[in-house]
């Protein structure tokens, strides 16, 4: 099948990826979660915090990895000197959406900065934009249908903007803990069905940025210590399949916070399903071990450490990919499948 695509979309999605057409990207986009940390890190240190140290640390890890990266997230609210010391060949994917959510409004609702649009990131340097939204597929329609009308004008923003849409899906359950075995049972279907959801072409949504649809920590050959495990490794993988047998367009994989050799893990375990992914964005596995070293010795110090095990961290997913992902217009067949269109004058 024929997949259309604007010339301005197609040219951005190849400013993206690396030489095999792979999304090998980098995130760095955390707000709320790196004043904490960046907060708590300083309070260990006996140090006073200031959000200079989020600005900062952001900036330092940009400089060394970016060049290392396809691409990068980046949000312009705390991530502006990164963006300034990115890479001029890497990729820049800029937030769109707020961080974190009204705890006190049912639905973990969506939301996106009010001073921003697709144009004005674009013209600010962004090659593609990102949302999040928290999404149980089991939630009552009052709640469901405003995530669903949300995905729709972010995408038919963007793609009158003629900028690729990057669309990251975090599931729940309020009734139950994230880190709950509970909630462990429960990943698969909810993972599954937000792909099966947002996959469909009225989203105008180009890659998925997903979870995988299990806890790591719960799957029996992998933690011998477990009182009860959700899952043996071979239903993770099956639970992988179908995830890649849901989706119409690229997905790619979040860390989700998880170590970067359980992250490793999880990619290898695609790739000997055969799962049709196209590569990652990998956020706190790569970096997140650097916050205390910054905090308490200072840039120099987190320099050094980038350049050695957060070197390691992303040359480790590269090759890791390199084996197991595929091009994103494979998606589609192969680059001879994707029509470019020139919509430039319908403007």
């Amino acid at each position: 099948m024929t997949k259309y695509m604007s010339k301005g979309k197609y040219a951005r999605m190849n400013k993206l990826v690396n030489d095999h057409g792979v999304i090998d990207a980098l995130a760095l986009d955390q707000r709320g979660s790196l004043v904490k940390a960046t907060k708590k890190a300083a309070e260990d240190a006996g140090k006073l915090w200031s959000m200079d140290m989020v600005y900062d640390f952001k900036e330092t890890v940009s400089e060394v990895l970016s060049p290392l990266s396809s691409a990068i997230l980046l949000d312009e609210q705390m991530g502006f000197k990164g963006i300034e010391a990115k890479s001029e060949d890497t990729g820049l994917i800029m937030s769109y959406e707020k961080t974190g959510y009204d705890a006190d409004t049912p639905g973990r609702l969506p939301s996106l900065i009010s001073e921003q649009s697709a144009q004005i990131m674009i013209d600010n340097g962004a090659d593609a934009l990102k949302v999040l939204i928290y999404y149980n597929p089991n939630d009552p329609d009052e709640i469901n249908d405003q995530k669903r009308a949300f995905a729709e004008r972010y995408g038919t923003e963007a793609m009158a903007a003629e900028v690729p849409t990057f669309f990251e899906i975090v599931t729940y359950d309020d009734r139950l803990a994230s880190d709950s075995l509970e909630f462990a049972k429960l990943k698969p279907e909810l993972v599954l069905k937000s792909m099966k959801e947002f996959t469909q072409d009225k989203y105008h949504i180009d890659v998925l940025k997903m979870e995988v649809p299990f806890n790591p920590k719960f799957i029996k050959e992998w933690n011998a210590d477990l009182d009860e495990a959700a899952y043996s490794e071979a239903e993770a993988q099956g639970y992988l399949k179908q995830l890649g047998e849901e989706a119409t367009r690229p997905f790619i994989f979040l860390s989700a916070g998880v170590p970067m050799d359980t992250f490793q893990r999880e990619l290898k375990l695609a790739g000997d399903a055969k799962v049709p992914f196209t590569g990652v964005l990998s956020g706190r596995a790569t970096w997140i071990d650097g916050i205390n070293i910054f905090v308490k010795d200072g840039r120099d110090a987190l320099v050094d450490w980038l350049k050695n095990r957060g070197t390691k961290n992303v040359t480790g997913l590269t090759e890791i990919l390199n084996q197991t992902a595929i091009a994103w217009y494979d998606v589609y067949g192969g680059k001879d499948n994707i029509e470019v269109v020139d919509v430039s004058n319908l403007k």
